[in-house]
């Protein structure tokens, strides 16, 4: 009984020290203030039109900045580009299979495996495909009545991506002066990594929003959002961590977001609100997962509602999105026992394995 005791004192033990673990970082301060930047002018720009809701869909493309790597110049534009276009690409699907909500899963799960398979051979770093699903996810509820608004929301997105783009460009001019590039890194053509983890992680994360739409959670955008965050760990231990920091930062980030959606918000105060989250969740994130998940949340909740956010249904929005993390978590991490699970990969995996032509099997091993 003491045996077992002090087993569970050592497990507590680790996983509290993994929690107050804080990860050295050599980032410069003006990463940060560009990514803030990327975010938030097309909400200002917004602001001056009257026009929040168009600047909060532009302020989506630029997110794009964030997947900007410390690589040569050629090499960060070339990825900027094609998470862009992976970007606009997801919203476009999202948007449309809003018209069709029978397609919602088959298109959910359609944008991750492909998406993911395209990071991890072309070993685009954290976020990873995290990001530009969670476009397609908010595509996938944006309130449109008529199809053909589809390609002006989907050219508000190009547009502030092109500006994610110009600033990526500035800033890495600037940035190459200080410090010498890191190389590129070479492609990957691991079958069990590329295809089999990403069709796996592709149809969990559709799961996850199958799940939350025959619970009949409304808007539940953050559900697939959580699910793929939580899964994409390297280890089964590593998705736990991620698991148990993404729900602790989550609910502490939705009291930050209650008493934010509390303050009187104008369309002056969201854009600078915007800057300030992402400058400290890109400060933070690289330190402190969780520290910086408490600033995702209000800054992911003002991406997707800001437009149509007001105070009084600001209580019902918090709460919703706890249990949609809760949901999303769970399912991520069944989705990763199984990942992880070598009978499972083995099982699964040898089917898949004979799907591929035969001339493609060489890199495939």
């Amino acid at each position: 009984m003491r045996t077992f005791f002090q087993r569970w004192a050592r497990l507590i033990g680790s996983q509290v020290r993994e929690l107050l673990k804080i990860n050295p970082s050599d980032r410069r301060w003006q990463m940060p203030v560009a990514a803030a930047l990327a975010t938030g002018l097309p909400l200002l720009i917004g602001a001056c039109f009257d026009r929040l809701d168009y600047g909060l869909a532009s302020s989506l493309g630029g997110l794009v900045f964030i997947y900007l790597p410390a690589t040569p110049l050629s090499h960060r534009m070339v990825t900027l580009m094609g998470c862009a276009f992976g970007l606009s690409g997801c919203y476009t699907l999202g948007l449309l299979s809003h018209f069709f909500p029978w397609s919602m899963v088959p298109a959910l799960v359609f944008m991750t495996a492909v998406v993911t398979m395209v990071c991890r051979f072309y070993r685009i770093g954290m976020p990873g495909s995290l990001f530009i699903i969670m476009a397609g996810a908010i595509g996938m509820y944006t309130p449109l009545d008529d199809p053909l608004e589809v390609p002006l929301w989907v050219g508000l997105v190009a547009m502030g991506a092109l500006l994610a783009f110009l600033i990526g460009f500035l800033y890495s001019l600037y940035a190459l002066r200080l410090e010498a590039p890191q190389p590129a890194q070479p492609a990957v053509a691991s079958f069990d990594f590329v295809v089999f983890d990403s069709l796996l992680i592709g149809v969990f994360v559709g799961l996850s929003l199958a799940v939350a739409q025959l619970l009949q959670l409304e808007k539940p955008y953050w559900v697939p959002v959580s699910c793929l965050a939580v899964i994409q760990g390297a280890s089964l231990r590593a998705v736990w961590n991620r698991q148990l920091q993404r729900v602790l930062g989550t609910g502490i980030g939705l009291l930050v977001a209650w008493g934010m959606f509390l303050l009187p918000l104008n369309k002056w105060a969201v854009p600078f609100l915007m800057m300030l989250l992402c400058f400290i969740v890109e400060t933070a994130v690289v330190r402190h997962y969780a520290f910086a998940a408490i600033f995702i949340t209000p800054m992911t909740i003002l991406l997707a509602e800001a437009a149509t956010l007001s105070s009084s249904s600001a209580a019902a929005l918090i709460e919703a999105r706890f249990y949609d993390t809760l949901l999303g978590c769970l399912v991520g991490l069944l989705g990763a026992l199984c990942l992880h699970n070598p009978h499972f990969r083995r099982w699964l995996g040898e089917p898949l394995r004979r799907l591929i032509p035969p001339g493609f099997r060489s890199g495939a091993a």
